[in-house]
């Protein structure tokens, strides 16, 4: 019997959430506490929740066993999403750098039909926020913990022109008023 490749990092588990969400385990690690009589062992997971139509969040959670450690992970994941404004709902405005700590990512918005570029923990957070389009590289640490961050660090930064408009006190054709209004001379000559 052959199993299907598993997604999403080492844990590859995904699964709908009732309220439409996503969440996808990135990675579980076994870690041991020495006490007098011996170790004792628990579990941290790590897993990114999302709602495929531009929320997303990451939590990290710990126990003793398993299914405990994923559910305390997810919970918290939840209480962290974070809008991201999606061009065309598949892919990002604009490029964007993040780091935290030695993680260092780059983030760039894809023409559409490239798909997902994208390693690991990367990858599980773009599919869990619903984006098709994106090219990424991870530069520095290939620590997931530290590689999220740093994605999520890059996402924040991303803004919608709507938004830069805003900022600036502007109409968002008045940022975009040079384009068209050549697009437009081109298409009357």
């Amino acid at each position: 019997m052959a199993r299907e490749p598993r997604e999403g990092g080492r844990g590859g588990r995904d699964r709908e959430q009732g309220d439409e969400l996503v969440d996808k385990l990135v990675t579980i690690n076994r870690v041991a506490k020495v006490v007098k009589g011996g170790r004792r062992f628990a579990f941290a997971a790590l897993v990114v929740v999302g709602d495929q139509k531009g929320r997303v969040g990451y939590g990290a959670g710990k126990a003793r066993e398993v299914p405990e450690a994923i559910r305390k992970a997810t919970e918290r994941a939840r209480r962290n999403m974070i809008r991201v404004p999606l061009k065309e709902g598949r892919t990002l405005h604009h490029d964007a750098n993040g780091h935290f700590g030695a993680g260092k990512v780059v983030v760039r918005a894809a023409e559409a039909g490239t798909g997902i570029i994208a390693g690991g923990p990367m990858r599980a957070v773009f599919e869990s926020l619903g984006v098709s389009d994106v090219v990424t590289k991870s530069l520095g640490t290939r620590n997931p913990h530290n590689m999220i961050k740093a994605t999520f660090d890059a996402l924040q930064r991303a803004s919608s022109p709507r938004q830069v408009a805003a900022r600036r006190g502007k109409k968002t054709f008045e940022i975009f008023g040079r384009r068209e209004q050549s697009e437009a001379e081109g298409a009357n000559v």
